[in-house]
């Protein structure tokens, strides 16, 4: 039996999960023997379908993660951390009773990518770049000195790579998870994903 089956909603994601768990210190657990999948039908997939994926892994798989935007999942109208609960009461009941947790991204993974490390400008092609990244995009309107975060991350970040013709793709994720810290992380999706995993996967 290996430790964990990861579903998530498209190869951006995948890219990310695996940048990250091959970070197991970092993220405060043991190395895992583990396993991702991509929903055919992505976001909506994993919302609707995650339990009847899953089903056929129970016996092979000590735990089990799925993870999706809230955008683009057909019900942005419901808070993230309900969907996230009617999906995992939904794996639950269909073979992962306590096994399970589902992470729901708001609005979506590039909410992950913005933070204060020089690592994200590294990875987005603006490590020698002037104005620097954060001030180009308060000048473009894309994150408000206000806000911790842009807004629009996935729109931020698909401007900045235009600027300097760099393309998407998910290389540039699994190269972020793989090297932006992640101490002080807030956001309340990676506290979710990182609490299950600690949780489970204590060193």
């Amino acid at each position: 039996m290996k430790d964990l089956v990861v579903l998530v909603a498209d190869k951006n994601m995948e890219q990310t999960v695996k940048g990250l768990l091959g970070r197991s210190r970092s993220l405060g657990i043991r190395p895992l023997e583990y396993d991702t999948f991509v929903h055919p039908r992505r976001d909506p997939g994993c919302l609707n379908e995650a339990h009847d994926f899953l089903r056929p892994f129970a016996r092979s798989y000590g735990y089990a993660l799925v993870m999706f935007d809230r955008e683009g999942c057909g019900r942005e109208q419901v808070e993230a951390r309900t969907l996230a609960e009617e999906v995992k009461a939904r794996l639950a009941d269909n073979s992962w009773p306590d096994r399970a947790e589902v992470v729901v991204l708001d609005p979506e993974l590039e909410v992950w990518v913005w933070s204060a490390s020089p690592h994200v400008a590294a990875c987005l092609g603006w490590a020698d770049c002037q104005p620097s990244l954060r001030a180009w995009l308060a000048e473009e309107g894309h994150w408000p000195p206000e806000t911790p975060k842009p807004p629009r991350p996935k729109e931020a970040m698909e401007a900045a790579l235009r600027q300097v013709r760099k393309p998407r793709s998910s290389a540039i994720y699994l190269e972020l998870a793989q090297t932006v810290s992640l101490q002080g992380h807030t956001e309340p999706a990676f506290l979710r994903f990182a609490g299950a995993l600690q949780r489970w996967f204590a060193p």
